[in-house]
C-alpha cells in the first residue's frame, strides 16, 4: 500500500484505495491526479514526491468524491498548489457538503458525513486543459459524477478515474453508483475508444485494453435497469422497489448503502422514466413506479 509503480519514463501510480496518478512534467515538477481520501493520504503521496527530489506542482482531481479529493486540504496547505476540476464537479468541491446533501436529497444527518462520503471543502480551479502541461490532457467522462473527467499523460498512460468498475466488484455489490445512466453508458463507449498504451481506474488494476471490463460494466448496467422495469411490473413505491433489489442481489442494507444505492436507482428510475419504460403514478398519497 502507498507504493509508487512507474507505468511511463514520467508517469506513477500510488497504489492506495482510490490511485493517485503522478505525472512528472518540466522542472522535476509533479502532476497529481486525485489525492486520496484523507489528509494522511495527500501526506505520504507528499513524502513520496519529496523523497524522488520532485516538487508538487498541481492537482487534478477527476471529480469530487471523497475518496478523490480528501487529501487536497492538507497539501494545499502545505505547498500552496493549486488544484482543478471541472464544472459542477468544482464546484461540489469547494462546498463538499453539497455531496452527501445530494446524495441525501437534504441536509444530511452527521451519520453519514464520514470519510468515505464527506471531505473537507478545498478550493479548486475550473479545468482548463490550456492551464496544464504539455502533454496531459483531459477528456470528461460523465455519469458516475457530474463532470468527472479522465486525464491522459503524455507518456500515453490514461487515469480513467471511476469510470470502470472491476468485476469482482460487480460480482460481490452488483450496484455500482451511478448519477446520470445515459451519460454513464456514453462514458462507456468514450472509454472504450481512447487510444492509449496503459488504462488505470481507480480502483481495480491496471489495463492494457479496456474492451473486457467495459462490456462487464455496460452488461451490468443493462442488468439492472432490465430487472427494475421487472419489478415495476405492478406499481411500487421507492423503499419497496428498493428492497426488492437488495434482496435479490442478496446486499445488506445499512445507511451508507441506503444514500449510495437508493441514489442510483433513483437515477435510473429518471433514465427509464425518460425512455418510456417505467411511469411514475400517485396512489393514496403515495408515488409509485410502474411498467409503461
Amino acid at each position: 500500500m502507498f507504493g509508487l509503480n512507474q507505468v511511463g519514463e514520467s508517469t506513477y501510480y500510488i497504489d492506495c484505495p482510490s490511485k493517485i496518478g503522478v505525472c512528472v512534467y518540466e522542472g522535476g515538477r509533479a502532476c497529481l491526479i486525485d489525492s486520496g481520501m484523507e489528509d494522511g493520504h495527500g501526506k505520504r503521496a507528499l513524502e513520496i514526491i519529496e523523497e524522488r527530489g520532485w516538487t508538487l506542482g498541481m492537482i487534478i482531481n477527476t471529480h469530487s468524491h471523497a475518496d478523490h479529493v480528501g487529501g487536497n486540504r492538507y497539501l494545499q496547505e502545505a505547498t500552496g498548489c493549486p488544484a482543478y476540476a471541472a464544472g459542477a464537479d468544482a464546484a461540489i468541491i469547494r462546498h463538499s457538503i453539497l455531496n452527501t446533501s445530494l446524495l441525501y436529497g437534504g441536509n444530511p444527518p452527521e451519520a453519514m458525513k464520514d470519510k468515505l462520503l464527506h471531505s473537507d471543502s478545498s478550493f479548486v480551479r475550473d479545468l482548463d486543459a490550456a492551464a496544464l502541461p504539455d502533454g496531459i490532457k483531459p477528456v470528461r467522462l460523465d455519469g458516475h459524477s457530474f463532470a468527472m473527467s479522465g486525464i491522459q499523460s503524455h507518456d500515453g498512460v490514461w487515469f480513467l478515474a471511476d469510470s470502470l468498475v472491476s468485476e469482482s466488484m460487480l460480482a460481490r455489490y452488483h450496484i455500482p453508483f451511478v448519477r446520470d445512466v445515459a451519460k454513464h453508458l456514453e462514458t462507456l463507449k468514450t472509454v472504450e475508444g481512447l487510444d492509449g498504451r496503459l488504462f488505470i481506474p481507480s480502483h481495480t488494476r491496471p489495463l492494457a485494453e479496456t474492451g473486457p471490463l467495459v462490456d462487464a460494466n455496460r452488461r451490468k448496467i443493462l442488468e439492472i435497469a432490465e430487472k427494475i422495469v421487472d419489478l415495476c411490473a405492478d406499481p411500487v413505491c421507492f423503499d419497496d422497489l428498493l428492497k426488492d433489489l437488495f434482496d435479490f442481489y442478496g446486499l445488506q442494507m445499512d445507511i451508507r448503502q441506503y444514500m449510495l444505492t437508493g441514489s442510483t436507482v433513483r437515477s435510473f428510475l429518471s433514465y427509464l422514466s425518460d425512455a418510456g419504460a417505467v411511469e411514475p403514478c400517485a396512489s393514496q398519497d403515495r408515488l409509485l413506479w410502474r411498467a409503461a
